[in-house]
């Protein structure tokens, strides 16, 4: 019997042409879960101050790079949360552009992708990032600024993309993944 691969090195796109993304914390949850390459399981790396939580599924594109050097990053509209672990295919929306700075290390880019479950039945109608309301797109940036600021980093929002810009980015995150 053939390995399975991990979960960070799946094809980013599924046999429909639709994008994965792997879930490392469900909406809901104070528990952010990394995927650790090396040991092939998700560990918890941090734990949100009490009375946040994440507003909607967070993770990673498979087979992608960003310019920290993690697969990049996905906010996924989904119905109900999922597990941690769970592929779900999903429909790119738009991007949240964006860099981060932490004490002692350089500027980085940290956008966040936004994308929908293609089995959403709330959010399915929703196609590019004009159809996200404008008040969910502000609370979606203050909590990143919220939740990295309790890491001691900056995370300064650059401006937003739609569709179009959120496919240049994985492509530019699919380049570097297949460079390393």
């Amino acid at each position: 019997m053939a390995a399975l691969p991990a979960l960070d090195q799946l094809p980013a796109r599924d046999d429909e042409g639709c994008w994965r993304a792997v879930v490392e914390a469900p909406a809901g949850t104070r528990n952010k879960l990394k995927w650790q390459p090396a040991l092939g399981v998700l560990e918890l790396h941090a734990v949100l101050p009490l009375g946040t939580a994440f507003p909607y599924d967070f993770g990673f594109v498979p087979s992608t790079r960003g310019e920290d050097g993690d697969p990049l990053d996905v906010l996924l509209f989904l119905d109900e949360p999922v597990p941690p672990g769970t592929v779900v295919a999903c429909r790119m929306l738009g991007v949240i552009l964006a860099r981060q700075k932490a004490a002692g290390v350089p500027v980085r880019r940290n956008d966040r992708l936004l994308a929908v479950g293609r089995a959403s039945h709330r959010y399915g109608h929703w196609k590019k990032l004009a159809d996200i309301p404008p008040a969910v797109l502000d609370e979606v940036e203050r909590f990143f600024a919220f939740y990295n600021a309790q890491k001691g980093v900056r995370f300064e929002v650059l401006g937003r993309g739609g569709p179009a810009e959120a496919r240049r980015l994985l492509q530019g995150g699919l380049r570097a993944a297949a460079g390393h």
